[in-house]
């Protein structure tokens, strides 16, 4: 018999990499088998993402690229995820698109497992599974698959993997399409989260990054107890795990309590993300942020006294609907003064459906945006290679997650990529380096010895 296949395509943030694999487990245990080529997938999987535009625009043409190719070959299954489709059931999604045969919320694979599992695929069973399907819908607000929850087990096990701790937001920024389409804010049960992560250690996974829209609110929904900060200590005590970070913050809810296990426990990594968005006090009331200026400045200068050799990252986005140059150098001077190790810039792009874009004119020219954009980026890369330069003939230790055009590629503490060149596998190895060269975007560092051989649990 001949072995069943299937090929996923992923677009967006970390947490879409974490539930497609998730969907790759599922599939594992059905017996299916990732391929490389949709052309030759029984299963084809799009998750998507549509924070911005120009992400939806290309999973438009994807899905465009599939119409031909399911014409062909009708017994394809052609599953649609993420952001895309949201968390509750789109009629005109369906008409538009009918070539899909399910559609599936965010970190939800329910949906397409049922369809596969299903004796028959004629149309009475079809439509039996779009009524159940309806009915998981209408739970999605109080019910999420828990089960399998792990790597998919085929190929080589990641160094580094993406465990999701609180799925969707009810912190409604008036730019954010997120808590449309993901849903309001689930914090999943500390024991599950400790549960799958020793069974990716128990894989090989050396770390893990925790991830939540607002991370810093794990447990919110449930009053708090246990926090991020328990969560933190809890996954430090397992053996064989050797780095924890998390993402993404925000200035209003990360605590002293998680900012003390940063400091206090040696495998949370000095590596904060933590986004301002805009360095003007009306922009940032217009985006419904719930900050000032002034706040983000105090919160800079608690990290660095509490954690000193932390590295800050954060999200700006220019050309907001309102955003007057002098705001935009407002924006300026936040990066020249901060001195940021790291800032991750967008276009304001209007989302259907949010605040801002029902409310808000979006009145800034595009091109005023992308010259915005280049002088914020200019300044940053600027930075960076100033501060990566000053690393240049320290030693510092890397976690070596694979090989990259004949060099060992891995990342710091601080989750600067560094390139190393040794004759050795150094996969999975934490090793002590050099810094020999450093640009804006990444270093280059000699070996010196192992800290950890990858055989070290």
């Amino acid at each position: 018999m001949r072995t069943k296949t299937y090929h996923i395509w992923t677009i967006g943030c970390q947490m879409n990499v974490a539930d497609s694999n998730h969907v790759a487990a599922h599939l594992d245990r059905l017996g299916y088998e990732p391929v490389d080529r949709p052309e030759d997938a029984d299963v084809i999987v799009l998750n998507t993402c549509v924070v911005r535009q120009s992400a939806e625009n290309k999973v438009i043409g994807k899905l465009g690229s599939l119409k031909p190719l399911k014409k062909k070959q009708p017994d394809k299954v052609i599953a649609l995820m993420g952001c895309f489709v949201g968390i509750k059931p789109n009629p005109a999604l369906q008409e538009r698109f009918p070539w899909v045969d399910v559609f599936m919320p965010p970190s939800e694979p329910a949906p397409l497992v049922n369809l596969l599992t299903q004796d028959t695929l004629n149309a009475d069973a079809r439509a039996a599974d779009q009524q159940a399907t309806q009915a998981r819908w209408d739970l999605q607000d109080t019910l999420t698959t828990q089960s399998l929850r792990h790597l998919s087990l085929r190929g080589e096990i990641p160094v580094a993997a993406y465990v999701p701790v609180v799925y969707g937001c009810s912190f409604a920024c008036t730019y954010c399409i997120i808590p449309y389409r993901r849903g309001k804010e689930r914090s999943r049960p500390l024991e599950e989260i400790v549960a799958e992560v020793k069974d990716l250690v128990a894989q090989g996974v050396r770390e893990v990054t925790l991830l939540g829209q607002i991370v810093d609110r794990y447990g919110y929904d449930w009053g708090g107890q246990p926090d991020l900060a328990d969560l933190l200590r809890a996954i430090h005590d397992i053996d064989g795990l050797w780095r924890i970070r998390f993402l993404t913050s925000h200035p209003n809810f990360l605590s002293d309590r998680v900012l003390d296990a940063i400091a206090d426990l040696p495998k949370v990594m000095p590596h904060i993300e933590v986004p301002i968005q805009a360095g003007d006090d009306e922009v940032l009331a217009r985006m419904r942020r719930g900050y000032t200026v002034a706040d983000y400045y105090q919160l800079v200068e608690k990290i660095r006294q509490r954690v000193p050799d932390a590295a800050i990252h954060t999200d700006i986005i220019v050309g907001f609907p309102g955003e007057t140059e002098e705001q935009f150098l407002g924006t300026y001077r936040v990066l020249e003064e901060l001195r940021l190790d790291k800032a991750h810039l967008a276009r304001y792009s209007p989302r259907p459906g949010t605040v801002s874009a029902r409310f808000m004119e979006d009145d800034v020219p595009e091109e005023e945006k992308r010259r915005r954009h280049r002088l914020l980026e200019e300044l940053q890369e600027r930075i960076q290679r100033e501060k990566n330069q000053a690393l240049v003939g320290e030693r510092v230790t890397v976690l070596v997650e694979g090989q990259r055009k004949g060099k060992w590629e891995g990342r710091t503490p601080q989750n600067k990529i560094v390139f190393i060149e040794h004759p050795e596998n150094l996969r999975s190895r934490l090793v002590e380096v050099e810094i020999v060269w450093a640009g804006p975007y990444s270093l280059q560092g000699r070996y010196v010895r192992d800290v950890r051989p990858a055989h070290e649990g």
